[in-house]
């Protein structure tokens, strides 16, 4: 498509320069510029993608999109100014690469906790019902039997399309996406068709980012906006707003969608609710109610959060046309998502656990399942990121303490800051006269190996924080660590 003709639906925007390339790609990331690309340079929090205007057209780039004229650019290399370059990227490649979400039934998934399972399980059902979906979140995108890693839950816009595409190209029917508060807030997703958005529930994170919990709702409920007043998604399919009743910001939620809603839940009444449930070490079963009738579910995911999380995605499957039988057997046969109370077994004679949770909600959930089977002593090795909400520290170490007879509190991506600092801002939230149950570790590697030498017959250890993630930011670095390869090289020490 010819740049003028790609531009000119945009209502305010100048050109700098006379030239009219066809343009064939469109990036944000001047490494993967190709000959035909036109760059998006994006102002960052410690970088601004102006500064690699020059490379990007030493690498082929026949236009740029920025937000100031680049001086040192060449004057043949048209340069078209916006206000927000990172809004105007969405809206180009989604027209660049032919509105993709428009041929997808495009499936957003927002909330503090939860998103990663509820996108993996959405894709587990739909997929076992005969429906190819796309999945794009904090463990990658999928499609098919390829992965592809990501540098954020929610990656930039252009990125977000041109997986879309990919997604289109490779015959999918469905895309399922984590949805971040940061990317609404971002406008990461611009220009995707939303036709199903749900809400997990909400819970302290991200105020760094936010700074209040009504304004961290505010974010999340832009993804029930974005559902627009239309009933119907581009293809004539009915849209669908799918909350958690049971969460105390529903209504924010529903009051930001004109769409139809379908709600879900244990505790308050739902049209989707989980009864008779039992929950057990080896996973978990219900009755589930449903507009449709009755179905009894079981699954290998442990703890009740998890109950919440297999209502989200049952519920989308429904939404979908999805015979409950079809839903029951899905089910049954989903394995988990990396990382998410990923059980680590090297031969010992006591069970180590690694799991993502970063937040209180998050932790409370998994150390609340684990105690609840747990033989003898529960051994939390925990820690806070760096250059993040200092206010969820302190909660984090309470939490910690609620359920674990030890903990050792470390490092988890310090970045920028003092790991010792972040420490001492979780020992503010120690329980009086529980300090002699806490071990300060800042090395993340010899708190994992510590807590696992201490373990006995039938002790659980619970490595949270990290997950799936498979490095250590330290300062400006990123070091290849992965929890459960941590986990496993101390269990054949301790052996």
């Amino acid at each position: 498509m010819r740049l003028r003709q790609l531009v000119q639906p945009l209502l305010t925007y100048t050109i700098h320069g006379d030239a009219n390339p066809d343009i064939l790609d469109i990036t944000t990331d001047s490494r993967k510029v190709v000959p035909g690309s036109l760059f998006v340079a994006v102002p960052g929090f410690t970088v601004d993608g102006h500064a690699f205007v020059p490379q990007a057209i030493q690498q082929g780039a026949v236009a740029v999109l920025v937000q100031r004229v680049v001086e040192d650019a060449p004057s043949e290399i048209p340069q078209i100014v916006v206000d927000d370059t990172r809004y105007v990227s969405a809206r180009l490649a989604d027209a660049l690469f032919g509105h993709p979400s428009r041929s997808l039934r495009t499936i957003g998934v927002t909330g503090t906790n939860g998103k990663t399972t509820v996108t993996h399980l959405i894709r587990h059902i739909l997929e076992h019902a005969g429906h190819p979906t796309g999945l794009i979140g904090t463990v990658g995108a999928k499609y098919r039997d390829v992965e592809i890693p990501l540098p954020n839950t929610t990656p930039e816009a252009v990125s977000v399309h041109s997986l879309l595409r990919t997604f289109v190209q490779e015959k999918c029917t469905h895309a399922a996406m984590e949805v971040s508060s940061h990317a609404l807030v971002e406008r990461r997703v611009a220009g995707v068709d939303f036709g199903i958005a749900v809400f997990t529930n909400l819970s302290q994170d991200h105020l760094d980012y936010h700074g209040t919990m009504d304004a961290y709702a505010a974010a999340k409920s832009l993804l029930f906006a974005r559902l627009g007043n239309r009933f119907t998604d581009g293809a004539g399919r009915p849209l669908c707003a799918i909350v958690n009743a049971d969460d105390a910001y529903a209504k924010v939620m529903t009051q930001a969608t004109t769409a139809p809603i379908l709600t879900y839940g244990i505790d308050q009444p739902a049209d989707v609710r989980a009864t008779q449930v039992n929950l057990t070490s080896a996973g978990l079963s219900m009755r589930v109610v449903t507009p449709q009738g009755e179905v009894d579910l079981a699954s290998s995911c442990i703890g009740r959060f998890n109950v919440y999380n297999v209502l989200a995605a049952c519920s989308v499957a429904l939404a979908e046309g999805v015979p409950l039988s079809a839903i029951a057997s899905a089910v049954a046969t989903y394995e988990g998502v990396p990382g998410r109370c990923e059980r680590v077994d090297a031969g010992q004679p006591f069970g180590v656990f690694v799991d993502y949770a970063h937040t209180p909600d998050g932790l409370e959930n998994v150390l609340r399942t684990i105690r609840e089977f747990a033989r003898r002593r529960l051994i939390v090795v925990v820690g806070c990121g760096g250059d993040r909400d200092r206010t969820k520290r302190p909660l984090m170490a309470a939490t910690t303490l609620k359920w674990a007879d030890e903990a050792y509190f470390t490092s988890d991506n310090p970045r920028t800051e003092d790991p010792n600092r972040i420490l001492d801002d979780m020992f503010e939230g120690l329980p009086a006269g529980r300090e002699d149950r806490v071990h300060r570790i800042v090395d993340r590697r010899e708190a994992i190996e510590t807590a696992i030498k201490s373990a006995g017959p039938d002790d659980i250890v619970v490595i949270a924080g990290k997950g799936h993630e498979d490095y250590q930011m330290i300062g400006r670095d990123k070091i290849h660590f992965d929890d459960r390869e941590e986990a496993r090289r101390a269990i054949k020490q301790a052996l």
